[in-house]
């Protein structure tokens, strides 16, 4: 029923990658997977998907090659370093990467994969976090070949609700890394308001759904504030360590292109200075811990 699909490689099964490989096996799929900790495979497996245990394996089975992994020097490190996925590609196949990494080396290394094997580099990252994932409402900054991208645009379509096409390779990465700093400038300011609210004696709890449809409202504002306020820092829903990642691509962005961003530049520090307090795995939630006493 489903032969006509495209086969589909996905490597990097974590807290996006699960719930995305979910929703393309549930749309009937063919899917090949990958993970450097090989147990995190064992639920897509239960599903129906095909698990390889080398990264080669993984390009040379499928039609499109889809990653979601932690930083550059992952995407760097599965496509590239000895016995990579990029060997085992041809001119046919599309890699798109969901992964959020630094626009340069995107750029150098779709440059290099065309130039061993011809095939076409999508930098595809994505936001709207683990419940985007797991929904299929994600929204997606495309940044490559048009055609490639409409290739790819059924299989976009059961992972998020909107994909808007940036420009060249590296777009989409640097969409992201606007989108990341919005995000965590914010986060960082939430973790101030809540606290204060408190030390003033205002139920902090109240805040979320007081300012809801206002002009200080965010989908940020709704999921930290009550966590905040609650100190729920459990389940982690994402992690200080990815926030803190992004916001050193956009100061080192931001040099590269001699271009001021200083509020992005203190909340790294911020985050920083959070995550060496053992927090680098914890939620950002735990950020109202550098305002408060209960650290």
């Amino acid at each position: 029923m489903h032969t006509s699909l495209p086969r589909l490689g996905f490597a990097g099964i974590g807290l996006m990658g699960l719930p995305m490989c979910q929703r393309l096996l549930a749309a009937g799929y063919p899917l090949v997977v990958w993970n450097r900790h090989p147990q995190a495979c064992a639920p897509l497996v239960e599903l129906g998907a095909t698990q390889v245990m080398e990264r080669a394996q993984l390009g040379a089975q499928v039609d499109i090659v889809l990653l979601c992994l932690a930083d550059t020097q992952a995407v760097e490190e599965v496509m590239f370093a000895e016995q990579g996925m990029a060997y085992g590609l041809n001119a046919e196949q599309v890699v798109v990467d969901f992964s959020s990494i630094e626009p340069a080396a995107t750029q150098d290394m779709a440059q290099r994969l065309s130039a061993h094997s011809g095939a076409q580099w999508l930098d595809i990252p994505v936001s709207g976090g683990v419940g985007g994932a797991e929904q299929g409402t994600l929204v997606m900054m495309a940044g490559g070949d048009a055609q490639a991208l409409a290739r790819v645009q059924p299989v976009l379509e059961h992972l998020g609700q909107r994909v808007t096409h940036m420009g060249a390779v590296g777009a989409g990465q640097v969409a992201k890394v606007c989108n990341q700093m919005l995000v965590a400038c914010n986060a960082m300011v939430i973790a101030e308001v809540v606290a204060l609210a408190e030390q003033a004696g205002v139920d902090a709890a109240l805040l979320a759904p007081a300012l809801a449809g206002g002009f200080a409202d965010s989908t940020p504002l709704q999921i930290l504030a009550p966590q905040m306020a609650r100190r729920e820092f459990e389940p982690v829903k994402w992690h200080v360590r990815t926030l803190l990642k992004d916001l050193d691509m956009a100061v080192k962005l931001s040099q590269s292109q001699t271009s001021a961003t200083p509020m992005s530049g203190l909340a790294a520090q911020l985050m920083r200075a959070h995550a060496a307090q053992g927090h680098a795995a914890a939620d950002p939630a735990t950020l109202i811990q550098l305002y408060t006493e209960d650290a």
